[in-house]
């Protein structure tokens, strides 16, 4: 029998869900800080969904991408178990713009799949997940999505506790992970402060089986006498750890405040064995507010992220490649009444980043890419009826310095127009129709123009071209939601037609590797459909009578309160993707499959207990230069207890993962075929909330 996971985690409750008297449920109304004037889910025109309290803690993972990687419409990168970035709607890269507190996390996760997020997903309380085209508030790269990770590093109101906080402990066996985080906080009159920090190591990754696909294995046999890596993925280890601290002075018209945070990560890239990443980021953050400063205006607000970022690509003990980026983020909004049936948001960002890759495989000179934006958004409501309105005016000049091997610096400049127009309907209390409409537009990126040499992590010699123009989209959505009575949730479907795609294609050409021959990629315009649908409804079979929220005004968790008898829903969630290429009409390489998941929670008092299954269907719809990839399900179920102990809050959570031990590969992931997912395992752990 494989060597099963035993981890203990622990989560803190945040609110629990609201129920009428009738028995009717009432889904939260949760508020997107994505959106200018942070509106709640219910009441917004473009798809999103949110992560907090219980379903954060459920889905955490060591990486990013994989802690996202259940939420409709959402997967994963998946470069082994310590890199991943989300993919939404099978678009990733560029074309997805993560955030921390709304400022551009400043890293190079995007350049490559190898490269991970710097942060760990344990350090956030709650994440945004907006599907489809965000450019209106975050510029070109976000014209797939946006993620915003949230956290209180920097406080925005007072506390009124001299200190408070939070210890959390944690281990694993598939993996032997190891780990714990802190949180501390307190305020005295005006001035509140935050410290947090966090540590994770685990060892390789158990698996259940080999470690390359069947169907791999069979196309291409290892020489004789090689071993095929079994049961353990080669080269998985992770360590990892992160503290930041900030402060911050709030009065009755507004607030400011400063953060400091270091991360770093060292951890195995899984493609080569003796391949190994050292990364670290020291980042500042500034932040604050004005309340109501002038008639008319209710806030002016404004933030920016400086960050120094770099990471190593080891060889062994020698050095490969390094890589850094240095740069900042700047954003001013300001939001006003309502003006006639208007009231908005307005605002300007400024970016500036200085990427460099330097050693013996290096693919990309020394790039800085300045951008700066303008951008208004409108909302009126007009009861049944709330129209959402959007433009946004972006420069981008993206310009290489002179480098041997790829001759002489080039420049070039972008003037983009992006627009948006939704529609939300509302025919009856607790039910909404939300139309969105979105013209947007992209830039290639530095990669996508400048490319040129071999790219370890992908296995291919990368070719840019730095004739590229603008990738344009014109976007759809359409959902129907209902947050009351037995049934509640939100089905949709969206259509993106892209005019110039620009697209990582095989040419069939080959180059020589330093072991193997690369095939040659080049990176290329193209026309492409995106079209798909979400799902996610759940069936309230069971509710209690009545139930209070468990917060207290400084917003610290309560014991949760007791139920007059069990809550017990079936939560139903699915997601398809069809993506086409409309030259070739070929598919679009690592598209993810269908999926769908069902799932039945009980509640009582505080007792929670919950089991899911997740299939995914087989993809045979593949691009020329990718193999298909086998369907699976997996089976995972879990346990949560709060108890209460001299006005401490001790949270325990137990939780089984793929416990069928079934064979599971992402195939949105480049390293499908040589990297599954985890084996059978367990979770749990402890948290303690002072």
């Amino acid at each position: 029998m494989k060597k099963a996971i035993l981890t203990l985690s622990l989560t803190a409750t945040i609110g629990r869900t609201a129920l009428a008297a009738d028995a009717a449920t009432v889904l939260d109304e949760v508020v997107v800080t994505a959106a200018p004037l942070e509106r709640a889910v219910f009441e917004l025109a473009q798809p999103a969904a949110v992560l907090q309290g219980d379903r954060l803690t459920l889905a955490l993972q060591p990486t990013l991408g994989e802690t996202l990687a259940r939420v409709p419409g959402v997967s994963s990168t998946y470069f082994g178990p310590a890199a991943s970035r989300p993919v939404i709607r099978g678009l990733d890269a560029d074309r997805i713009r993560i955030l921390q507190n709304g400022s551009n996390t400043l890293d190079a996760s995007a350049t490559s799949v190898d490269h991970a997020v710097s942060f760990d997903p344990v350090s956030v309380c709650s994440i945004e997940i907006v599907r489809g085209p965000a450019t209106l508030l975050y510029g070109p790269n976000a014209i797939g999505g946006v993620v915003n990770v949230l956290d209180r590093r920097i406080p925005d109101e007072r506390i009124t506790v001299p200190v408070r906080g939070s210890i959390e402990g944690k281990y694993g066996s598939v993996n032997s992970e190891r780990g714990g985080s802190f949180t501390l906080e307190g305020g005295i009159g005006g001035f509140a402060w935050h410290l947090e920090g966090y540590q994770r190591a685990t060892d390789e990754l158990h698996i259940p089986d080999f470690a390359r696909s069947e169907e791999l294995r069979r196309r291409a046999p290892l020489e004789a006498g090689a071993k095929e890596a079994r049961d353990v993925l080669p080269n998985s280890d992770l360590r990892t750890e992160g503290l930041s601290g900030g402060a911050a002075y709030v009065w009755g018209q507004g607030y400011f405040g400063i953060a400091y945070s270091g991360f770093h990560s060292n951890y195995g890239t899984v493609a080569e064995r003796q391949v190994t990443i050292d990364m670290e980021q020291r980042r500042f953050d500034f932040r604050g507010a004005f309340f109501a400063p002038f008639a008319h205006v209710r806030t002016i607000q404004y933030r920016v992220g400086i960050s120094d970022y770099e990471h190593t690509e080891f060889e062994g003990a020698l050095v490969g490649t390094k890589f850094e980026n240095e740069g900042y983020d700047g954003r001013l909004e300001l939001t006003h009444e309502k003006l006639g049936p208007f009231e908005g948001a307005l605002g300007f960002q400024s970016e500036k980043s200085n990427f460099s890759a330097l050693g013996e495989e290096a693919f990309l000179p020394p790039v800085e890419t300045r951008v700066n934006s303008v951008f208004v958004f409108e909302e009126a409501a007009f009861d049944p009826f709330r129209i959402q309105l959007g433009l946004r005016y972006d420069h981008i000049a993206v310009e290489s310095s002179s480098t041997a091997g790829f001759g002489r610096g080039q420049s070039r400049t972008f003037d983009h127009l992006s627009a948006s127009a939704g529609l939300i309907y509302t025919p009856a209390e607790g039910y909404a129709i939300a139309l969105n409409a979105a013209f947007t537009q992209r830039a290639p990126t530095y990669q996508e123009l400048f490319a040129r040499g071999p790219h370890v992590a992908t296995n291919t010699f990368e070719v840019g071209d730095s004739r590229l123009g603008t990738e344009k989209a014109i976007s759809l959505d359409l959902a129907l939601r209902r947050k009351t009575g037995r049934v509640t949730g939100a089905v949709g479907v969206f259509y993106h037609r892209f005019t110039d795609f620009i697209g990582q294609f095989a040419n069939g050409d080959v180059v020589a590797g330093e072991e193997d021959d690369l095939p040659v990629s080049v990176y290329r315009a193209t026309d492409a459909d995106f079209f798909g649908g979400e799902a996610e409804v759940t069936w309230h079979l069971l509710a209690p009578a009545t139930e209070s929220p468990a917060t207290d005004p400084d917003g610290k968790s309560l014991a949760a309160p007791a139920l007059a008898r069990p809550v017990l829903d079936l939560e139903f969630k699915a997601d398809y993707v069809h993506a086409t290429d409309r030259h070739t009409h070929d598919p679009l390489p690592r598209i993810p499959p269908f999926r769908a998941s069902a799932a039945l929670l009980w509640q009582r008092d505080r007792f929670s207990a919950r089991v899911e299954g997740q299939y995914n269907a087989r993809q045979n719809r593949t691009a020329d230069d990718e193999l298909p990839t086998e369907s699976y399900f997996l089976l995972n179920a879990s346990l949560s207890y709060r108890a209460t102990i001299a006005g401490t809050d001790a949270d325990f959570f137990l939780k089984g993962v793929n416990l069928t031990d079934a064979e599971a590969r992402q195939h949105t992931s480049f390293l499908k075929d040589i990297a599954p997912l985890g084996g059978r395992g367990v979770v749990c752990g402890v948290k303690l909330t002072f």
